[in-house]
This record gives structure tokens, C-alpha cells and sequence, in this order.
């Protein structure tokens, strides 16, 4: 495998961990991934729910816990950590403002348009780079010239995201089984784009596809195609440093293909999960409005929400799985086994070079 490179870090294994929120993927699992020579990747949604006080100080205990996981992680290993930080989160500006304060390598910003974002880096900073998650070349071109006119910032990679992914998904329910929405697609159309400015501004700006990516055969693929590395969620999930409970990995492990299904969620997007009694319940009306108590995602329906997500990711994270459920990509029925992060890593790197002497011949 060739190194990924974002302006002045290097990653020895181009994977990127992708960020799974509600604490699936914290200081444990980011740093484990970091320390294998991968980017490891800290999720801010939710990231408060491990304290006592996260219902009733949500905004400053979501930054007390926030900053102490990217201390955690800055503190077990000297390689990249990152940030997954979604837009469309109410404390979307403090959770940039915590990440950049404790020296966060990445922020990935997706789920939502991040025009904003080169706003809250320091005059001259260039420690923390800034990387868009995008699931269009539309919109890669549409952050890429609005950071430029307003910020004079180039992104420093750009990671496109299919409809096989797991959790919120930024594409329409109708498309996300039409082939013209294809990763495969979606990466060609988003390198296409983004070469011009590349061209213009003497930059490289590496293109990363996620969502579906699952073997090192695909990730062979896909870099044949022209990208710089991957991202990759729901395999980390089987890791032994995975944050979540074994009870919510359990449900990966016993999932199958049918169980993979498509939600709508509270917040206004479809979501990819897996299917349990929580959601069956949902499904036949079952589950009646709440009184939120966190507002964290400014686009959540609160007043006719059947149910709270924060609360039952939450809960699904700790193990409740009644009363919550497994956001999951399409491929989280082939998680068989749970294994240490160094070996998956390995695992992955194995199955690219076979798939490379393959093609080779």
C-alpha cells in the first residue's frame, strides 16, 4: 500500500478510520488505528452521553468530554488523530473551536456543507487540516470556491461518501440504488472536479472514498481508480478497541444481509441500520413524541420525532438495544469475529497485495 499524504502528514496505511458517532469511535479506537499506521478518528456527536450531567449541561460537558478524548488519544500515540464533526450538530462551532484549541490533526465535516469552516483556524495555522466530506462532486466543487474566495484556503483532501455507507446518508431514499450515485461513480465525477483546482492552486488534494469499502481488494480498487486512500467504519466495529459495548458489536456479529435496513430518521435524513424490535416498534407507531432534551442536531423534527436518536444511539452504544439501535454499513453482516486493530490492519493490507499481484498478472 502507497502512503496517504495530507499536505504534511503522512499516514503509512492509507486508511482512514471513518467517524462513528455517539461514542463508537473515541480516544480507544482512534488512537489503536493511529498507532497501526492508519488516521484514527474521534466522532463529536454525542460524545458527552458518558457523563452524568450530559442532559442537563449538554454543550459544555460535550466540550469537557471532547477534549479530553483528543488529549487521551494525543497521549497513547504520536500518529494522526482526527475529527469527525457534523454540521448539522447546534454546537457545531464549538466542537470546531475544542478540536483546533487541542491540536486535532484533521477535521472531517460532513452531514451538512462546511463553508465555514477556515473561518475558526488561527491567522497563518496550518497544524489542524481541514478535509470535507462530500457525497457529490457538486458539492466538493461548491466548498472547494467558497473556502478559496472567502478563506484563500484550499481543502487539503476531500472524502466522498456513497449511499452504502452506514448511519445518515446524504442522498435522497430513491437514490440510493440507482447506480448513477455509485462510489464508483461519485469518485470519478469528485477527481474529475477537483483537478482544476488542483492544477490552479499548485496543490494536491487527495480524494478519499467511504461508504461500502470493506476488503483490501476494494481498497485496491478504488486507488487503482485514481484515490489517495479509503475510509472505513463498519469493519472497525469487530475490533477489540472498538468503544462501543460488546453487546452492540453482538449485533453486528448476528446480523444478516436482510437485517441491513434503511430508516428514516428523526432528523430529517435516511440512516442505514440494523433492524431490531426498537425499530420494528417505530415502524407500526409504536413510539410517540418526546420532549428533547439535548437539541443537538438543528435539523431533528423535535416535535413530532417519534423517538429521541441521540438517546437511542446512547443507549445502543451502552448495550441497551431495546430501547436503541445499530446504525451499521451495508456490509455489517459480513463482521463475523472480533479482532485487535493490528490484525484487521494486517488483515486489510494482506488482501491488497493479493488483489495487486492479481491484477498484475
Amino acid at each position: 500500500m502507497k502512503e496517504l499524504i495530507i499536505g504534511d502528514l503522512v499516514a503509512k496505511v492509507p486508511i482512514i478510520q471513518g467517524g462513528m458517532a455517539v461514542g463508537i469511535s473515541v480516544s480507544g479506537l482512534a488512537s489503536a488505528v493511529a498507532i497501526a499506521g492508519g488516521i484514527g478518528v474521534i466522532a463529536t456527536a454525542g460524545i458527552g452521553h458518558m457523563e452524568d450531567d450530559f442532559r442537563t449541561n449538554y454543550v459544555e460537558v460535550h466540550n469537557r468530554v471532547l477534549s479530553r478524548e483528543i488529549r487521551k488519544a494525543k497521549e497513547l500515540t504520536d500518529g494522526i488523530i482526527g475529527i469527525n464533526i457534523m454540521v448539522a450538530l447546534s454546537n457545531y462551532s464549538e466542537s470546531v473551536k475544542v478540536s483546533i484549541k487541542e491540536g486535532a490533526d484533521i477535521i472531517f465535516s460532513g452531514a451538512g456543507l462546511p463553508l465555514n469552516l477556515p473561518g475558526y483556524l488561527p491567522e497563518g495555522s496550518t497544524k489542524t487540516k481541514l478535509v470535507p466530506i462530500v457525497s457529490s462532486a457538486k458539492a466538493a466543487v461548491l466548498i472547494s470556491k467558497r473556502w478559496i474566495d472567502k478563506f484563500n484556503y484550499v481543502p487539503d483532501a476531500i472524502v466522498v461518501e456513497g449511499p452504502k455507507a452506514g448511519g445518515h446518508l446524504g442522498f435522497k431514499k430513491e437514490d440510493l440504488f440507482d447506480e448513477k450515485y455509485a462510489l464508483e461513480n461519485l469518485l470519478q465525477d469528485v477527481l474529475k472536479q477537483i483537478k482544476p483546482f488542483e492544477e490552479k492552486y499548485n496543490k494536491s488534494i487527495p480524494v478519499i472514498p467511504a461508504g461500502g469499502i470493506y476488503t483490501g481488494a476494494d481498497i485496491c480498487k478504488f486507488i487503482k481508480m485514481g484515490a489517495s486512500g479509503v475510509q472505513m467504519a463498519t469493519r472497525f466495529v469487530g475490533t477489540y478497541e472498538c468503544d462501543a459495548s460488546d453487546e452492540f458489536k453482538q449485533a453486528y456479529l448476528k446480523s444478516k444481509s436482510e437485517d441491513i435496513i434503511i430508516i428514516e430518521s428523526p432528523v430529517g435524513m435516511p440512516g442505514r441500520a440494523i433492524r431490531n424490535q426498537f425499530l420494528t416498534d417505530v415502524e407500526h407507531g409504536q413510539k410517540k413524541p418526546f420532549k428533547c432534551p439535548y437539541h443537538c442536531i438543528i435539523t431533528c423534527n423535535v416535535k413530532n420525532a417519534p423517538y429521541c436518536i441521540a438517546e437511542a444511539l446512547c443507549n445502543a452504544k451502552e448495550g441497551n438495544l431495546s430501547h436503541g439501535f445499530a446504525f451499521a454499513g451495508e456490509n455489517a453482516s459480513r463482521v463475523d469475529k472480533i479482532v485487535h486493530v493490528k490484525d484487521l490492519i494486517d488483515t486489510l493490507i494482506a488482501e491488497y497485495e493479493e488483489a495487486s499481484a492479481n491484477d498484475k498478472t
